[in-house]
């Protein structure tokens, strides 16, 4: 690399809600330098993740996939040989058509996440499917828990523009590590403390790297965050912190809410919770005093079977005080609800057939495994098409998802950047492009922002993008659509103007496009999304969609503690969560040798008396297990957790664990009501010396 660098404007494409406005810097076609975040940009503010400011580390990676291959070994092997694209492309349709013919289209199953946040290339995949009538992809990995919750109050995915954390008084920043996982929101919240004097409380389930920056802690078990909710605002109604006209005006049930937290008092909540009757008494009171209180929601403490009460019960705290009222207050968890998005060319949308099955993402595992209750009476899945995903490391129920893709009738192809867990279990891999080597469109779901992210350099070997992949495969699938025959950037292009946007060079001009509604709108002042206009504390979890997923018998009719958890018993006497690890985000940047320095290696952290009581020593290995499978890692002692609770922090490769089984082994592909989603943190598990 000779010279300067020049400066190029994308966005980062991880799975993260900061989603942040990047400047890069160019070489040459090639080869990039350092990332920062944008400056001008109001919500990054300039700021950026260490591992995505090292992304010329992934990107120019030796270890990237450059070509296709074919298996030649038996599955899971690492036995591949280089092909040329016509023979993988002509080989994928050919299993395809076969699968088809034999099955019907539903036997063919695309898998995909959020390995790239682009609307174009990571969407565009639903394309085929809908053109195909394959089988449908119910994502429940990540979101359905939280977002379900927080709309069941509100009516709709969006809350206080994010950038009045800064002009908050109060901000509590509840389930997420956001030091590790969304850095930007310690940007606000760090500007509201240096120049309102704000207070910063942080709540979640072990002492990490938010909840040092703190002015006041809580550390709550895994799965009782209701609880803590539900007594915050028994202390509200009981100290006349609750704003009365605002909930006779705005709210469903206030009266009914009040009377059945009667009971809900902090000592109530302190046996269920592990947080200090008294500690809560003094949140509760400190939020109650402050107006511009920000409730800053995350995704961590939704991951239980209850954690859509949770979410909803968190949520309902803004409602009482009335803080939707006042600049810096309020609450917000994602803004996914104010894009207007039209999708239908990304997606195919005006050829989805209704009728095709929804098969849970997060059950891959029964899924694979032909459990008739997941396969909703069709036929087995025998051939899969998987990009942007990583199953057999973040799935759960790891051993099932392992044994569905071993079967010989299943034909697997991955379209990936590194020869990931799950790429290693292909029939078929081919090499994929990153962020910076094709086009597309971003969406923030921690901000307000759509965020241009055009190509700035050149894919190395043979790489090519998601649009390109699928785009190719209809052809020798013998499908059309109008997508087909247009780049990505026409893509993006149409999608903007049809969403109402500037087209896709007028957003490489300016960067960016800022969606965020009016103060008004965004603080529910006219009204809830609801019909009546007023937040619900008795939601309808019925009502919730798809119907072949919804579970809601038994959710509880107002906020509460649920006690749908897995709790700890004799056999099994800790709770488990297995929360982000900071150098990592899900699977991506296990690769990168800084993360890999920082992480070290996995441990389980346990409160010092809990280890002693089992004679675990510091750093000694340790068996962690449940009835599914054990994993060794080596202990922690730590106590910034409640003691029968440890924390796993994850995602690891399963290679780094000593016997190369990594910790989703121990977690459960159970579908938590209304309508399914990801439980990661609520796992019961034993604990010894190994």
């Amino acid at each position: 690399m000779d010279g300067s660098p020049t400066i190029h404007f994308s966005a980062c494409p991880h799975d993260c809600p900061s989603t942040c406005a990047l400047e890069v810097e160019r070489f040459d076609a090639h080869s990039i330098g350092r990332v920062r975040g944008a400056r001008e940009n109001d919500y990054t503010a300039g700021v950026v993740c260490a591992k995505v400011a090292r992304y010329a580390e992934r990107i120019h990676h030796p270890d990237r996939l450059l070509h296709p291959m074919v298996r030649t070994g038996t599955k899971g092997s690492g036995k591949f040989e280089r092909i040329s694209w016509d023979k993988a492309l002509d080989l994928c349709a050919e299993k395809f058509l076969e699968a088809e013919a034999t099955h019907g289209p539903e036997t063919v199953w695309p898998y995909y996440y959020a390995g790239t946040m682009g609307l174009v290339q990571r969407d565009g995949i639903n394309r085929l499917r809908h053109v195909k009538r394959y089988s449908g992809f119910h994502a429940t990995i990540c979101t359905t828990l939280a977002w379900n919750g927080f709309i069941a109050g509100t009516g709709r995915l969006a809350g206080s523009d994010p950038r009045e954390m800064a002009k908050a008084d109060l901000l509590v920043i509840w389930g997420t590590n956001a030091a590790a996982t969304q850095v930007n929101v310690m940007t606000h919240a760090v500007r509201a403390r240096k120049e309102r004097g704000a207070r910063i409380v942080v709540i979640d389930v072990y002492r990490n790297e938010t909840a040092k920056q703190a002015d006041r802690f809580l550390c709550v078990r895994p799965g009782t965050d209701g609880a803590l909710a539900c007594a915050i605002m028994h202390v509200l109604f009981r100290d006349s912190h609750a704003d009365r006209a605002y909930l006779e005006a705005m709210t469903d049930a206030p009266a009914e809410l009040e009377a059945h937290l009667a009971s809900r008092t902090p000592e109530w909540a302190e046996a269920i919770c592990g947080v200090p009757a008294a500690e809560i008494e003094a949140l509760a009171g400190e939020i109650g005093r402050t107006k511009r209180t920000y409730l800053r929601l995350g995704y961590g403490f939704s991951r239980q079977r209850n954690g859509a009460v949770n979410m909803h019960a968190a949520s309902c705290i803004a409602a009482v005080t009335g803080a939707w009222k006042y600049e810096g207050g309020g609450a917000f968890h994602n803004n996914g609800a104010i894009y207007g998005w039209d999708k239908s060319l990304i997606e195919g949308l005006d050829v989805r057939d209704p009728d095709v099955r929804l098969l849970d993402q997060t059950r891959i595992g029964p899924v694979l495994t032909g459990k008739p209750a997941d396969l909703q009476g069709g036929p087995p899945v025998t051939a899969m098409l998987i990009q942007n995903t990583n199953p057999m490391m973040v799935a759960p129920e790891h051993l099932l998802v392992r044994a569905g893709f071993e079967r010989e009738d299943l034909f697997a192809c991955v379209h990936e950047q590194f020869m990931t867990a799950t790429a290693q279990m292909a029939d078929l891999v081919l090499p994929a492009t990153m962020f910076l080597e094709h086009d597309d469109i971003y969406q923030g779901g921690g901000h307000s922002y759509v965020i241009a992210g055009p190509k700035i350099v050149e894919p190395p070997g043979e790489c090519r993008s998601n649009h390109e992949v699928t785009a190719a495969l209809a052809k020798r699938l013998g499908v059309d659509h109008p997508g087909y025959a247009m780049t990505a950037a026409e893509v993006a292009d149409a999608t903007l103007r049809r969403s109402g946007y500037p087209g896709f060079e007028e957003l490489k001009a300016e960067r960016w496009s800022d969606a965020q509604p009016d103060f008004r709108t965004a603080h529910y002042l006219d009204g809830f999304a609801w019909p009546d206009g007023r937040f619900r504390f008795k939601p309808d979890w019925g009502a919730f969609s798809p119907r072949a997923h919804n579970n809601a018998a038994g959710m509880p009719g107002l906020p509460d503690h649920w006690d749908a958890i897995e709790n700890a018993t004799a056999d099994k006497p800790f709770r488990m969560a297995t929360s982000p690890a900071r150098g990592y985000l899900n699977s991506s940047f296990t690769e990168t040798p800084t993360s890999q320095q920082r992480e070290g290696r996995p441990t389980v952290m346990i409160h010092p008396e809990d280890a002693d009581a089992l004679g675990i020593p510091d750093g000694g290995r340790t068996r962690v297990g449940n009835d599914k499978a054990s994993v060794v890692v080596h202990a922690r002692h730590f106590d910034g957790v409640r003691r029968g609770v440890v924390v796993v922090e994850s995602i690891w490769p399963h290679e780094a664990f000593e016997e190369g089984l990594g910790i989703n082994a121990l977690t459960s592909a159970d579908a938590a009501p209304p309508v399914g989603g990801g439980v990661f943190h609520d796992t019961a598990v034993w604990v010894r010396a190994a």
